[in-house]
């Protein structure tokens, strides 16, 4: 099974509960941190990592000897990431290639009627690969200015075991990378907290499942705080909030140490090993 741990907004204690609900499962567990714009779930599990290689996408080179700056490449390029500019009276042709913004497609060097595109691997990130105890741990570094974070999110996700109980650690939001962590998903488990903004972003996550036909329930962290808003949505809405986890001084300051709530508070991996009964009775 493969569960993800999504959040329309940051801050709402994605990591807290994927984290927690590793430490509960009985059993070989594979652990994806695929927030790799900023991977913090390492912190918590503190992986013994045993294998790092780079993540890459191919990108166009041109070899403008042979290039009669036709424009078809640009033309093909929905990304922008070309651009043409032909011979001039005083000027030869020139064809731009910006790295940054290709999606690594390959539609230009497909079209290209001359063949003088080739593609050539750029580095986009990294991926980092270890374990803790029954737990095999990914996760994904994307590097420092890169703009596209789906590939690294590809790359990690390729190494899913589907032997193993799979927990995806979602980045944040509703955009791209978010999409591209939960697809596949068996379940996706929103945590979302009791305020105007968390009950906001938690609708527009819901309308992404829903468009995605993932089963979801939500989990609320910090549920004694804010207002009963978010209970009456789900109420309306049919969606089952599976857990409540309530706010406490202690837990933030666990947290705040690195360690995640079964591992300072153990009374919590009943709730979380119950948390995995009720995805279960749903799937």
């Amino acid at each position: 099974m493969i569960i993800s741990v999504a959040s329309g907004k940051g801050g709402t204690g994605k990591t807290t509960v994927s984290t927690s609900l590793a430490f509960s499962l009985n059993g070989d567990v594979q652990f994806l941190d695929c927030d790799v714009e900023e991977p913090n779930a390492h912190i918590f599990i503190k992986p013994d990592i045993k294998k790092t290689e780079a993540v890459s996408i191919l990108v166009p080179e041109v070899d403008e000897s042979k290039c009669t700056f036709c424009g078809k490449c640009q033309q093909a390029c929905a990304y922008n990431a070309i651009a043409v500019l032909p011979p001039g009276d005083n000027s030869k042709g020139k064809t731009l290639v910006f790295p940054a913004l290709c999606h690594g497609c390959g539609a230009c060097s497909y079209l290209c009627p001359q063949k003088c595109i080739k593609e050539v691997k750029r580095d986009v990130g990294i991926l980092e690969e270890g374990e803790k105890g029954s737990i095999g741990f990914i996760h994904g570094r994307l590097n420092i200015g890169e703009a596209m974070a789906p590939p690294v999110i590809r790359a990690v996700k390729k190494r899913i075991d589907p032997k193993k109980t799979v927990i995806i650690d979602a980045p944040p939001g509703t955009s791209c990378p978010v999409i591209a962590s939960i697809q596949g998903s068996d379940f996706c488990l929103l945590v979302t907290e009791p305020t105007p903004f968390g009950l906001n972003d938690l609708i527009l996550a819901v309308e992404v499942l829903r468009e995605m036909k993932i089963p979801f329930g939500v989990v609320v962290n910090r549920s004694d705080l804010g207002d009963d808003e978010t209970d009456k949505y789900c109420g309306r809405e049919t969606i089952p909030i599976l857990m409540k986890i309530p706010f406490k001084r202690e837990i933030a300051s666990a947290y705040s140490k690195g360690i995640s709530i079964v591992k300072a508070f153990p009374k919590y991996k009943k709730d979380f090993q119950g948390l995995l009964e009720k995805i279960k009775r749903i799937t």
